[in-house]
């Protein structure tokens, strides 16, 4: 596995986080004027997209973490939790709104839970918490690709998004 067992709890319950906090979310005013149903084609049609999206730089980070930095697999391990739980965290920013994440103000609840989530994943790997997971620093130029992948990932999930509304 690329993650072990007890890494893809901590994934799991880490980018729980901001998605139990986007109940107490702000609501563009143009979703407010008038009820909105359940679109299962919409939501199948929206998986469909992203998922695929995600999974482009999913594969960045293996290469970048593999033929770049050639890491090892604790470094592998740790710079894979450092994407996966980032970027799921960030992204809820960018598709809970047919607007531009900058453009759509998220509720207080909701950005501060999202920010201690990246932070907390953050720093983990520097703590001795970060040690009981098997987690190990990583170069320091690790962190200019893994911010070079989350701007892209970002970017190209609101040129998507754009389309996508259309």
């Amino acid at each position: 596995l690329p993650l072990l067992p007890k890494q893809v709890l901590l994934t799991n319950l880490l980018t729980d986080l901001p998605e139990m906090a986007i109940a107490t979310d702000n609501v563009d005013p143009e979703m407010l004027e008038k009820p909105q149903r359940w679109n299962m084609s919409f939501i199948r049609k929206f998986m469909i997209v992203f998922g695929p999206l995600s999974s482009v730089f999913d594969y960045l980070t293996f290469g970048v973490l593999l033929l770049v930095l050639k890491a090892t697999v604790n470094q592998f391990r740790t710079g894979w939790f450092l994407e996966s739980v980032i970027s799921a965290s960030l992204i809820v920013l960018v598709i809970r709104s047919k607007r531009p994440f900058f453009k759509s103000k998220p509720g207080k609840y909701l950005f501060t839970v999202t920010l201690i989530t990246v932070a907390i994943t953050f720093i983990l790997p520097f703590t001795l918490i970060g040690e009981l997971f098997n987690f190990t620093l990583l170069p320091l130029h690790f962190y200019l690709f893994l911010g070079i992948i989350l701007a892209s990932y970002i970017i190209s999930a609101e040129i998507v998004k754009k389309f996508f509304w259309k």
